[in-house]
């Protein structure tokens, strides 16, 4: 166990501000923990801002440091993906760039992995978001693990500690349309949390818009669930008993009342509701079709541009994508 290496991997996408910081907290993190010799494996997501340059530099000074270089912005669950597939250590601490994520909190980490677990993944209490985002995070992680097949964790985002082998499980798995904190719980193994306080941003702006957070919370839901689809079931079943009651209540005002229901407004209302439930439908069904054209294409995940480390170079000259190398 003194010989383990800890990788700790970050995507960084336009975090100039907090780049020194982190840089300093995590480094401090690594020299107190024993073993190595250990990682900070850093992927810039197409930054366009000077946190590029800066990661460049701290990786020519400390040999610790590598940077793969993504050739654009590929978004966060590639990069975080991107991190999965060049992590070196027999460890691997993933979290966020904007400090959020204590890096401190390595050691007990460490130690809850050294109980056993292939995964140690992170509750988030005490969140310091706006009331509104909190509120949404909370309906959100929940909404996905009821509809998930699987157990998935609540409140637990990508902020976790992990095994070489499974590691080695989710960096397999050969999903396009990737949800980590999904697949992490799916490749099974024995998994635990623990609870740490989520810190306020130490610097900048959030990188998540409210669209792409709907649009992670959609990946989740329809990656690990059939349920909307079991929906449309159910709304198709409640219109086909309701227009069989109608039926019948038109056929008993007709022989038994002397007089056939009547009304506009009744059919106006019902031609929308069912174009509506129609539509969802439709919606529902496309977002399961788009998920499946995009595996068919079979295009990577992420392209790396390069890697820049002074301690270790890829075969080839550090552009080796090894997404490529999942299974198909």
């Amino acid at each position: 166990m003194s010989a383990r290496r800890v990788t700790v991997a970050v995507p960084i996408h336009n975090e100039s501000e907090v780049i020194p910081k982190l840089l300093e907290r995590v480094l401090a993190v690594l020299d107190a923990t024993p073993g190595g010799p250990h990682e900070f494996l850093l992927v810039d997501d197409g930054s366009r801002d000077d946190s590029l340059a800066q990661l460049e530099a701290a990786a020519r000074r400390d040999p610790r440091v590598v940077v793969v270089v993504l050739s654009r912005n590929f978004g966060h669950q590639a990069a975080l993906s991107a991190a999965f597939d060049h992590a070196s250590g027999d460890v691997m601490l993933l979290m966020d760039g904007d400090l959020q994520d204590p890096p401190e909190a390595l050691t007990p980490l460490l130690a809850r992995l050294d109980e056993g677990y292939d995964v140690v993944y992170v509750r988030r209490t005490k969140r310091k978001e706006p009331l509104w985002l909190r509120a949404s995070y909370h309906l959100a992680y929940r909404a996905i693990a009821r509809l998930a097949k699987i157990a998935l964790p609540i409140d637990a985002g990508d902020f976790a500690i992990l095994s070489r082998r499974a590691i080695d499980a989710v960096r397999d798995l050969p999903e396009r349309q990737r949800y980590l904190r999904g697949l992490r719980s799916w490749v099974g193994f024995r998994q635990t949390g623990l609870e740490v306080e989520r810190a306020a941003r130490a610097a900048g702006k959030s990188k998540y818009s409210v669209r792409r957070l709907i649009g992670l919370a959609l990946d989740g839901a329809f990656a690990f669930s059939t349920a909307p689809l079991r929906f449309i079931g159910v709304m198709g079943l409640l219109v086909l008993l309701g227009s069989v009651a109608f039926s019948a209540f038109a056929v008993y005002a007709k022989f038994a009342l002397g007089r056939s229901p009547q009304g506009f407004t009744a059919l106006t209302v019902l031609g929308t509701l069912m174009g509506g439930m129609i539509l969802i439908s439709l919606w529902i069904i496309g977002e399961y079709v788009g998920r499946i054209y995009e595996e068919t294409k079979r295009r990577p995940v992420y392209l790396v541009d390069r890697v820049v480390s002074a301690s270790r170079v890829a075969a080839d000259g550090g552009t080796r994508d090894r997404s490529s190398d999942r299974r198909l």
